[in-house]
């Protein structure tokens, strides 16, 4: 296998090795995938001065992430079917986060459960929550996170309609997958992934089925799940999950100034500015830009983290230069995922981590805490 130096070499590697339908599901947008392109794109945009002569000794990019310690200011995002990238995919990735000293965020709509992740790790993780209609399910799943010791929940305001995946429509997607003869011809051509499936039992959405009423297979649970998104999402539901939770939460979905204030009203803990990686408003401007104007705006009254297009250190670098105080990271993480497993989420890790680093120093810092836009070329960047 040639050497791994970036994420895109682990993208490629896990395009080899991971079915067509989840790794087009990682890998996609909605639409014309516009906006999912411009998350990186923008980040590319973006230039950085370099300085010299300076003494590089003794760097740190150590910070803390919704009052937690990191070992730099990243989080592993919440992100749906990780386990079908690679069998018991959240369990390594969480396991990966925890070894290497970042939160890590489990999804509603992961393989592995709640459950499954307190018993596999000690350090506390996040619980990422979708509003639905059913309340009293909802209520367990608040009650399961805290009783899996989880230390933030992460409420998800821009899911209440799923936004068009044309790839996703295409391939039929399922978990897991359907038997038809193109997925039977596509598996045939990953024995790696298939051998993994075959040696664990979580092969379906871990946090639902057995856990809600009237779930019990994935018939019922795709009947289940296309009526409870709830679309009359209002800020009064989020007061509501905030009482019934009484811990550390995190907004994640916000691209406008106005609802970053409302945010800010609700007493949450943080947000995150977040176009769901370009999978449901396409046609909307990448995170990295609306992250500024956001920043200017609320950034002394709540934490503010960003998502989407983070593909490596330089990009947390940027990120943070521009007022992010947190960068997750979804496909990054996925991508070593799928291409080996967790010790690939751990090279994915030390992948960024080095590149944070190296270029903090370039452009003549040692202490992360201390960057700000000046490191970055006027010019270059998007304005408050």
């Amino acid at each position: 296998m040639p050497a791994i130096t970036c994420i895109e070499d682990l993208r490629v590697l896990a395009e080899k090795r991971v079915p067509r339908m989840f790794y087009d599901y990682a890998d996609s947008g909605s639409w014309t995938e516009g906006t999912y392109r411009a998350n990186e794109s923008d980040f590319q945009a973006i230039k950085l001065r370099q300085r010299v002569a300076v003494n590089m000794e003794n760097r740190s990019t150590a910070v803390k992430l919704v009052g937690q310690d990191a070992k730099m200011p990243v989080a592993i995002a919440p992100t749906g079917l990780t386990g079908m990238q690679h069998a018991d995919g959240e369990i390594l990735a969480a396991k990966a986060a925890e070894a290497f000293g970042i939160p890590f965020t489990l999804s509603t709509m992961s393989i592995c459960s709640i459950e499954d992740i307190a018993a596999h790790t000690t350090a506390p993780f996040w619980f990422q929550l979708y509003m639905m209609r059913d309340r009293d399910a909802m209520e367990r799943m608040i009650e399961r996170a805290r009783a899996a010791r989880c230390s933030a929940l992460v409420l998800t305001l821009d899911l209440q309609v799923i936004g068009q995946r044309h790839k996703d429509i295409k391939n039929g997607l399922t978990a897991p997958p359907r038997p038809t003869l193109a997925n039977l011809i596509n598996l045939a051509t990953k024995p790696r992934w298939c051998l993994g499936m075959l040696g664990t039992k979580r092969r379906t959405f871990g946090n639902l089925v057995g856990h809600v009423k009237a779930v019990t297979d994935m018939k019922s649970l795709a009947s289940w799940t296309n009526e409870q998104f709830d679309p009359r999402l209002s800020w009064a539901d989020v007061e509501w999950v905030k009482q019934r939770w009484g811990g550390k939460l995190i907004l994640k979905g916000i691209m406008d100034v106005e609802d970053a204030r409302l945010a800010a009203n609700s007493g949450a803990d943080a947000l995150v500015v977040s176009n769901h990686g370009g999978r449901q408003l396409d046609g909307a401007e990448s995170s990295i830009h609306a992250l500024p104007r956001i920043v200017d705006a609320v950034g002394s009254r709540i934490e503010v983290h960003m998502d989407g297009g983070v593909r490596s250190g330089q990009d947390v670098l940027k990120a943070w230069a521009l007022g992010a105080r947190g960068a997750w990271i979804g496909r990054a993480f996925l991508y070593g995922l799928g291409a080996m497993g967790q010790p690939g989420v751990t090279k994915a890790l030390q992948i960024i981590h080095k590149e944070l680093d190296v270029t903090m120093a370039f452009c003549g810092h040692t202490q992360l805490k201390k960057v700000d836009s000046g490191i970055l070329l006027p010019g270059s960047f998007p304005q408050a």
